[in-house]
């Protein structure tokens, strides 16, 4: 699209200079530094990263080796054993302090978002207003769900993926140190560093307890999963990297919460209101389908597959993408679009790659959307966008047959009967989230009922949750204790000698009071 430009104002070069006036001790002139033992240190070697928007070069994450970690982990420990002697008043008002420094800079953490995971603006300063309005929630709450419990005996230790770096990441930190736990992060390696560091540098400067360390995860490992200073792991990511953690905590009996993929299905069964579903169906490619919650598999009765696709093809063909800070005139507004890129280059070319082999293999391309449309700037760098496909049967040889995409790719599977339709929606041993679709609601029930998600929607997707919502997986996608709400300060806490919290673990697995 011609005539396109950054809006001025919001360039990388801006944003990064707001971040050191922000917060100069967390960033040089020329690398971003980590936080541990009481200071912000300009170790670690700064690994050169992209932006996913236009190839940009930004700032990337200063790797620490395992030795570093390891003295990181004994600060942390340090730093746990004095935190948990606050009292929850003083407590209380530290976190305060901190959700709203994250307010006044709430435009800053957004843009960085944008430059870099790619985050729309709209959702980018969604992801901010979520991490503050639900710590806020806790701080409301907090005295009721720390009745009869104690801070762990150790720092929590967070390994989290790239794409929630505030509203998941963030968020899960303040709670921890609202409950009396001192908490360390490792930066996602794949984006969200100048986001994540300045969300910590001010919350470190109301006194909170934040460590912050950015590496490889096989060579922290050791540190932040298996040192025997960690009083808990919570974990955010894939199964393959989440099996790994869960084999070195299996002889540690350590509180754990891992949180993995699974392949979320939407299952559409005697069903009519197709207007409502088409807009649902829009509403699915927020940010590219990157998140876990994400719903790339629709799982179709046959004969109603005719009047599904009238639905589902207006609706993908009126989704928005590009940069997402690309404007016409200086005083345009930044453009209202449903995702900007995928992660990075390599992620858009792999999974190119899969569709490409999947139609080789026999699936039936039923929209490939063109690459033309998205709203870019001439000349720009766009290795990192794809447009939208949707592919019909994919073959079980094929990684869009049984794994989740992290992209905007829809399959489709259709079925005959009730059994075949809960076989495909339950492919994946385990998911997040589900829907079905269906007019008949004691049909309706009973279906979901019957699929393996923790969250099952009808008639309307479902999604993580915030607040007092509850959060877990069955099978395969979730390991350890469960979260949202009160059980995410459950997770973090020691209550009565023997308990056991509610979640999903190796010797049982405990559903929630009250959770349908």
């Amino acid at each position: 699209m011609s005539g396109l430009r950054v809006k001025p104002g919001t360039e990388w070069d801006a944003l990064y200079g707001r971040c050191r006036d922000a917060a100069p001790e967390a960033f040089g002139a020329d690398r971003v530094r980590n936080r541990w033992g009481g200071a912000w240190r300009a170790d670690g070697e700064p690994r050169p990263a992209h932006s996913p928007v236009d190839g940009t070069e930004i700032a990337g994450p200063p790797l620490v080796g395992a030795g570093t970690a390891e003295g990181a982990v004994r600060a942390a420990a340090d730093e746990h054993r004095a935190w948990r002697r606050v009292p929850l008043p003083e407590r209380r008002a530290r976190v305060r302090a901190a959700a709203d420094a994250w307010k006044r800079h709430r435009d800053t953490l957004a843009l960085a978002l944008v430059w870099e995971i790619g985050k729309p603006w709209r959702l980018a300063r969604q992801d901010v207003d979520r991490a503050v309005s639900g710590v806020e929630w806790y701080l409301d709450e907090i005295d009721g769900m720390l009745e009869g419990r104690a801070p762990l005996d150790g720092p929590v230790s967070n390994i989290a993926s790239w794409n929630y770096p505030m509203s998941v990441l963030a968020h899960a930190m303040c709670v921890q140190a609202l409950a009396g736990n001192a908490a360390v992060a490792k930066t996602p390696t794949d984006g969200g560093l100048v986001c994540l560091t300045l969300a910590i540098a001010l919350a470190v400067r109301e006194g909170l307890p934040f460590t912050l360390v950015s590496g490889g995860g096989r060579e922290l490992s050791p540190a932040l999963v298996r040192g025997p200073e960690i009083g808990c792991v919570s974990f955010v990511g894939g199964r393959d990297t989440g099996g790994q953690v869960a084999a070195d905590l299996a002889d540690l009996g350590r509180r754990h919460i891992l949180e993995q993929e699974g392949l979320n299905c939407w299952g559409v069964w005697e069903f009519g209101d197709w207007e409502a579903l088409s807009g649902q169906i829009r509403k699915t490619f927020d940010y590219a389908k990157q998140r876990c919650t994400a719903y790339p598999r629709f799982v179709v009765q046959r004969g109603l597959f005719d009047r599904f696709l009238a639905a589902y093809l207006p609706a993908v063909s009126s989704v928005r993408f590009g940069h997402p800070l690309a404007v016409a005139d200086p005083g345009d507004d930044l453009p209202e679009l449903d995702f900007g890129p995928l992660i990075g280059a390599a992620k858009a070319k792999d999974l190119a790659a899969q569709v490409d082999e999947a139609v080789a293999g026999g699936a039936v391309p039923i929209h490939r959307g063109s690459p033309a449309a998205a709203r870019l700037i001439p000349g720009q760098n766009a290795d990192a966008y794809m447009a939208p496909a949707a592919l019909l049967e994919p073959p079980r040889s094929s990684p869009l047959f049984h794994a989740e995409p992290f992209g905007p790719v829809d399959t489709f599977v259709l079925v005959d009967t009730e059994a075949e339709l809960l076989a495909a929606m339950n492919a994946s041993n385990g998911a997040l989230v589900s829907t079905v679709s269906c007019d008949d609601p004691d049909t309706a029930r009973r279906l979901a009922a019957e699929v393996r998600a923790f969250k099952v929607g009808i008639n309307a997707p479902r999604s993580r949750g915030d607040r007092e919502e509850l959060f877990g997986g069955w099978g395969a996608s979730w390991r350890g204790a469960f979260v949202g709400g009160p059980l995410l300060v459950r997770a973090v806490t020691r209550g009565p000698e023997g308990e056991r919290v509610p979640g999903n673990f190796p010797d049982y697995t405990l559903i929630p009071e009250g959770h349908a």
